[in-house]
């Protein structure tokens, strides 16, 4: 799994406190918390093949159903070449 998560980009301005893989259901992800200009965050990273076929709506409710995404965050999801970005439980 760890190949495929490799060159994750990160933003210049972006500390990552923590970064671990692990799955979600059957599918391989890379689980992130960050701090980007005082607000700290979490984010999904999925491989863009995997959620293909998802929408985002769909994509935010699968993520909204774990355990993770506090019911008043707001979720705002990039979707790039070879990563999606689903981020979450932004504070400041």
């Amino acid at each position: 799994m760890s190949d495929k998560f490799e060159n994750i980009p990160v933003e210049e301005d972006t500390k990552i406190i923590m970064s671990s893989p692990m799955r979600w259901g059957e599918l391989d992800i890379v689980y992130q918390k960050w701090n980007w200009e005082g607000i700290t965050a979490e984010s999904i990273i999925f491989l863009t093949e995997d959620v293909k076929e998802m929408d985002d709506d769909a994509l935010e409710d699968d993520v909204r159903d774990g355990p993770l995404v506090k019911s008043s965050s707001q979720v705002i999801i990039k979707r790039m070449e070879k990563y999606t970005f689903v981020n979450f439980n932004f504070s400041s």
